[in-house]
């Protein structure tokens, strides 16, 4: 047994195939296996997470899950880049809870300039409000979508070639130094994104877990 309990990412939606590239990018991030990261699905949710009332719905069930599971995990990861749920389940446990869309745009501000690509075009209002809540307002030169559901999002046919597009315009048109993946299904496509587009391209999802390890490791060092 390791010394930590586990990290749990949570996918708050019901679709297991995005549960699957959640879970590879945590392994990219964090291919340790203590503390171990555990990525599970809440299978009364959503397909996908894309309006307000998305939001609503899956908040009480972030917020029960992580309740329920607290003792027996040492961080919580919520694997959607609008969050939700964060604020109720951070009022129901003392453990770190991460949410992607925070990490990719803290992770992202580092570098400069953020663009983010967007699933929708619906949600862009709704996105701006959380950046401006965050404090991140300033930093966000541009969001574009790509208009297709959470799971095309990582469909390599459907999806690289308008991600790439989105990116693109984002450097060239709104001056981005730094893409955010405004999806946890776009993960695997990350890499080769980047590759096309020539600057940092950063997987929320990944910076989530950094982020999550992170903390569980050094809240150890300070209880020693």
């Amino acid at each position: 047994m390791g010394r930590f309990l586990p990290v749990y990412v949570i996918n708050p939606n019901s679709s297991a195939a995005v549960t699957d590239r959640i879970a590879w990018a945590a392994r990219e991030a964090w291919p340790g296996d203590d503390p171990e990261v555990t990525c599970v699905t809440l299978e009364d949710g959503p397909p996908g997470i894309i309006t307000a009332q998305h939001i609503l719905d899956v908040t009480p069930m972030v917020s029960a899950f992580v309740q329920d599971r607290s003792p027996r995990a040492s961080a919580f990861v919520i694997a959607c880049f609008s969050d939700p749920g964060a604020a109720a389940a951070r009022a129901v446990t003392t453990k770190p809870v991460i949410g992607i869309g925070e990490a990719g745009m803290t992770e992202a501000r580092a570098i400069g300039n953020i663009g983010v690509v967007a699933i929708s075009s619906n949600a862009k209002q709704r996105h701006y409000d959380y950046y401006r809540q965050l404090g991140f307002e300033s930093d966000v030169c541009g969001e574009r979508a790509i208009d297709l559901t959470p799971l095309q999002s990582g469909d390599e046919t459907l999806a690289f070639g308008r991600i790439v597009d989105a990116a693109a315009a984002l450097r060239d048109k709104d001056d981005a130094d730094a893409i955010v993946l405004g999806c946890a299904g776009m993960s695997q496509l990350r890499a080769r994104v980047e590759a096309a587009v020539g600057i940092p391209v950063i997987d929320p999802c990944g910076a989530a877990v950094r982020q999550a390890v992170a903390r569980v490791t050094a809240n150890s060092r300070a209880a020693d």
